[in-house]
């Protein structure tokens, strides 16, 4: 049985039974390269959400105008990745078999593995599209294939080529790079590309799983991260992307890789709880 979480994301407060999208967190980064933190990501986003009003003059839409049910964090074990994901699959797909979209808020990026086993059974023809910084197309990290590092390659090996699209990548390995070239449909430093390929999708009415890593964005704007890298996208341009997203038939999507921490200043904070409340206002159609 899920249950309603004490402290909710603004406006999510919804019953279960009622709410169309059920946003929940994962609390992990044991496999972060760099800089830890992001296991904080998903309550400093819930906490600092009361900064927001529920209302987006970007849209016109009011998180009170719809039903969303925040079920809060889950308990994950640190340092062994495969029960971490197990648990966030089996929420995932808990989510799904009620008939509604699960939103998870991570943590790093590994977490969405998890989240795409579950919607991946559901939907078997499931694209994926992927912001972020880095490609996440290594083979292993260390020797260890479940990591951040390698979660868009994990995602790989369950739907194979031409159904992953990435977009704003500007770091990763050679071979990554090159893998990226013969596999999945990467697109460098930025957004273009996006609008042709969310049209096509929409028109064909294809499931779209949405991975978000709050890094596409540049440090300017986001510092508050474990791996930043320079030359990312603006807050307006990632919100334009978001919109263009959400017209496709998104069946479940991730925001992750917020480390809270390291932005003492709160503003990537910030930046990531607006993210969210743009994200589930375009998500309810």
């Amino acid at each position: 049985m899920i249950e309603k979480n004490i402290e909710t994301f603004i406006g999510c407060d919804s019953d279960y039974k009622d709410a169309s999208i059920v946003l929940f967190g994962a609390p992990f980064d044991s496999t972060t390269s760099f800089r830890p933190g992001a296991r904080f990501g998903s309550s400093a986003i819930r906490h600092e959400s009361f900064g927001l009003e529920t209302y987006s003059p970007y849209q016109d839409k009011d998180l009170t105008d719809f039903a969303t049910f925040d079920c809060g964090d889950l308990e994950l074990p640190f340092g062994r990745p495969e029960p971490v994901l197990q648990a966030i699959e089996s929420h995932a797909a808990e989510i799904l078999s009620d008939g509604k979209l699960p939103l998870l808020i991570g943590g790093e990026h590994l977490v969405t593995l998890g989240a795409v086993r579950a919607v991946l059974k559901n939907y078997p023809e499931l694209h994926i599209i992927h912001f972020d910084a880095h490609t996440d197309l290594r083979e292993d990290y260390l020797g260890e294939k479940l990591s951040h590092a390698a979660v868009i390659r994990r995602c790989h090996d369950l739907i194979g080529d031409g159904r992953i699209h990435q977009f704003c990548i500007r770091s990763g390995d050679r071979p990554e790079f090159e893998f990226a070239k013969a596999h999945t449909d990467l697109h460098k430093f930025n957004f273009d590309g996006l609008l042709e390929l969310t049209e096509s999708l929409q028109k064909a009415n294809t499931p779209v799983y949405f991975t978000l890593d709050l890094d596409c964005l540049d440090p300017s704007a986001f510092p508050g991260t474990g791996t930043p890298e320079a030359g990312g996208v603006s807050f307006s341009e990632l919100l334009k992307a978001i919109f263009a997203v959400a017209k496709t038939n998104v069946v479940g999507a991730d925001v992750n890789e917020l480390a809270p921490m390291l932005d003492q200043s709160g503003a990537s904070t910030a930046v990531a709880c607006k993210v969210v409340r743009e994200l589930l206002l375009a998500l309810h159609k």
